[in-house]
């Protein structure tokens, strides 16, 4: 029996034994995703020159701001939700994996954009899944990887992604600081991500519109809300925030958006719902019933 699952032309084979042994997170998970992503980088340029590349990016329109616009409305919650079959510290969350049916689940509940993982090696994700969305989708689509080169920029921009992911902790500040710029001149807006002070301190330095506060460790995978409550008075009024990662509840949105979060990434408790969508619709139900209750309880 062959062990190796089928694999696009441009991505590294990885076995399937080896995809269940990097379920038990090694000691630096970051720093290991992110040695295999400029690998992957590697074998793709070597396929596709990046000049090449730029031009079919160039020939796509910019849709610059869309993603912020979305994100920073006022009259509601703005979840951002996450298309994603396995994850390191979970593993597979969903076997029969459809990106766009889940997509466009999330589109009909009222999501507000749309997350697609395209790391292959640990996430299962693809660029054609990103692809395959934003052609079903009209909503704003994200890129969520481990973007450390310009060349992942003009992939997520030729595949339509509307923004790109930018994790501090991946990069150095002056390496954030040029990729978070050659983002916004390619068309695309910017999630930048923090976990702590001085990551938050790197992001707003680095001209971030959109921060994204991460309650999970890359590097440990522990997770912890009250890095979101503690951090928010750290994140400049004009800046959007967002917070990632172990929110389980409606409550969980209405403390968060109370204290001054625009906007909510929530990933693993869709995909481990029969119906990603309904759960979307419960959710977000659930932040109007409980916001209700809470100002019926404060009146006079």
């Amino acid at each position: 029996m062959n062990d190796e699952p089928r694999t696009t032309n441009d991505e590294p084979r990885t076995t399937n034994a080896e995809r269940r042994t990097s379920n038990v997170p090694p000691a630096d998970l970051l720093a290991t995703i992110v040695a295999a992503t400029r690998r992957i980088v590697e074998v793709r340029l070597a396929a596709e020159p990046l000049a090449a590349l730029a031009e079919r990016a160039a020939a796509l329109p910019s849709s610059t701001g869309r993603f912020h616009t979305a994100l920073a409305r006022l009259d509601g919650f703005n979840v951002i939700a996450e298309c994603k079959r396995r994850s390191p510290s979970r593993g597979v969350l969903r076997e029969n994996y459809d990106p766009v049916a889940i997509a466009t689940g999330y589109a009909a509940a009222g999501a507000a954009a749309i997350s697609v993982l395209t790391e292959p090696t640990f996430f299962d994700g693809s660029l054609e899944h990103l692809a395959q969305v934003r052609a079903a989708v009209d909503i704003p689509v994200l890129r969520k990887d481990f973007v450390v080169t310009e060349y992942q920029l003009l992939e997520a921009k030729a595949a339509g992604a509307d923004a790109v992911l930018l994790i501090v902790a991946a990069l150095r500040p002056a390496e954030l600081k040029v990729l978070h710029d050659h983002a916004r001149r390619h068309g695309l807006d910017v999630l930048v991500e923090a976990h702590d002070a001085k990551e938050l301190s790197i992001a707003i330095d680095a001209g971030a519109r959109i921060v994204g506060i991460n309650n999970r460790n890359l590097r440990t995978l522990e997770v912890d809300v009250h890095a979101s409550e503690t951090l928010i008075a750290q994140v400049p009024p004009d800046v959007v925030a967002v917070s990632e990662s172990g929110l389980k509840t409606a409550a969980d949105l209405v403390r968060l958006k109370a204290l001054g979060y625009r906007a909510f990434l929530i990933g693993e408790r869709f995909m481990a719902a029969a119906d990603p969508g309904a759960a979307l619709v419960n959710l977000l139900e659930g932040c109007v019933n409980t916001e209700d209750t809470k100002d019926t309880k404060e009146k006079p």
